[in-house]
């Protein structure tokens, strides 16, 4: 008697095609649309709103935006000449300055843009065998001619991307997760990590990031 195979081949088709089947499909690609016809050439930063314990996640990630929307090709207000501004004239909470219509916006600034941001995450969570700072900032960027949001994104950094695995028993992980909790209490390893996650929000050319701005070399004209 001979043994087939072939319902076994069949079978195992079967199981492939299902599992294809079953994969998500990726996102569509991200509409930019309106940054293109609006060509921001300047952007107004507003305080960011901060939904976390930590009193400094607002102006630790308002110190460190510049850098990437410059280098992304854009002029960006001065953060502290804004901050000062509107809190000359009372708004000095970030929640007030985000109810802002934008045409107010625009009539003290004359800006083309305003990027909200909003702090979602800010700190080192405490464990029993390990610990990690992350930050977690989402923002808007809005026309300030037509109050239309040009573009939206999301991005964090954490510390525990750069730690390895510990090798050892428990003793060992015990003191590595004291010796973490001990440097993170002393330490504010969150500021360095709002630079890391203004970055991949804020820098040009990143996988559904903003586009370069008209300022870069990197600029394509419509």
């Amino acid at each position: 008697m001979k043994f087939s195979i072939k319902p076994w081949i069949a079978a195992l088709a079967i199981i492939v095609l299902s599992g294809c089947a079953t994969q998500k499909t990726p996102p569509p690609p991200y509409d930019y649309t309106l940054l293109k016809e609006s060509k921001p050439r300047s952007i107004l930063v507003l305080p960011p709103l901060n939904q976390t314990p930590e009193v400094r996640a607002s102006y630790s990630m308002l110190a460190q935006v510049t850098q990437p929307l410059s280098e992304s090709g854009y002029y960006v207000f001065p953060v502290s000449l804004v901050d000062e501004t509107l809190k000359e004239n009372g708004v000095s909470e970030a929640s007030d300055a985000h109810q802002l219509a934008a045409s107010k916006l625009r009539e003290i600034f004359g800006a083309d843009a305003a990027l909200y941001i909003t702090m979602t995450q800010y700190g080192t969570v405490f464990r029993v065998l390990d610990s990690a700072t992350t930050v977690t900032a989402e923002a808007k960027l809005v026309d300030l001619k037509t109050g239309s949001t040009l573009w939206a994104g999301k991005a964090s950094a954490s510390t525990a991307e750069q730690q390895n695995q510990q090798q050892g028993g428990l003793a060992v992980l015990l003191i590595a997760a004291v010796v973490k909790q001990i440097i993170g209490s002393v330490t504010d390893q969150s500021h360095p990590m709002a630079g890391v996650t203004s970055q991949r929000l804020l820098r040009a050319g990143r996988v559904d990031g903003l586009l370069y701005g008209p300022r870069s070399p990197l600029y394509v004209p419509n």
